[in-house]
């Protein structure tokens, strides 16, 4: 597929008009990985298509469910179709067990179970940090309105339940993961974005060990390794997807 116009460039992904449809847009996967703000900035070599398969699975598996994605299909293994949405300027996190910032700004303990999982709302801005917001500031900044942060909320809390379960038969935890939000041509509220090692913490079930981004902000070791145990397990019964990932 020829791509149109770059529409938009992020940290890790490109964003270009379909060469057909104007409602629609080819979403590429690059392998830059960043932390800490873009203090920590590096490329590895194969990791857009690990996020970008990854993604691909796991928003059918959401679709297959009722949940509803800008996902249409997959080009090759670092580009997919979506749909062009209006995106809220607003990141949901969902955190079921208890690490990273969040035991850094309250009094939890590392690795505790959060039941029920905690639900937060940032602000998407890099030139403010990205910061967490809650119902005043989200209507005083005019993000969204109640109706709409409910709805948000409510797919989260539903995409958690889904993916956790899926996750878990294949021996991954679920730690927390960041959505986000934007609203399709047809007017309707849909997950946007990627889910991928980039947005969630998966951990191994048994070992506890990080299959995400996490190893590379903190230095842990081979980051591609971790984020192809994580696509092994995800894409397993996928064939076609499998036969993509690199090495």
């Amino acid at each position: 597929m020829e791509m149109g116009r770059l529409v938009y460039e992020g940290k890790a992904k490109s964003l270009y008009e379909h060469p057909e449809e104007d409602d629609l847009l080819v979403m590429e996967f690059r392998d830059d990985i960043t932390a800490f703000d873009m203090e920590k900035v590096d490329r590895v070599e194969g990791k857009g298509v690990c996020n970008c398969l990854i993604s691909a699975r796991l928003f059918e598996v959401l679709e297959d469910e009722g949940v509803p994605t800008h996902y249409v299909d997959l080009v090759d293994e670092r580009r997919m179709v979506v749909e062009r949405l209006d995106m809220f300027k607003l990141e949901v996190i969902c955190r079921n067990i208890a690490t990273g910032s969040l035991v850094k700004r309250l009094p939890f303990e590392e690795g505790e179970e959060l039941d029920p999982p905690i639900v937060e709302f940032d602000y998407k801005s890099d030139e403010y940090g990205d910061p967490m917001v809650n119902m005043d500031h989200i209507r005083a900044l005019g993000l969204a309105s109640e109706d709409e942060v409910e709805r948000m909320r409510e797919l989260t809390l539903r995409v958690n339940e889904v993916l956790s379960e899926f996750l878990e038969e294949r021996g991954i935890i679920l730690v927390d993961f960041k959505l986000e939000f934007g609203v399709n041509p047809d007017g309707e509220i849909v997950v946007g974005d990627e889910i991928s090692p980039d947005t969630c913490r998966f951990w191994d079930a048994e070992t506890r060990e990080s299959l995400d981004k996490d190893i590379f902000r903190e230095d842990k070791g081979d980051v591609l390794a971790g984020y192809l145990e994580a696509a092994r397990r995800i894409l397993e019964g996928d064939e076609e997807k499998l036969a993509m990932l690199p090495g």
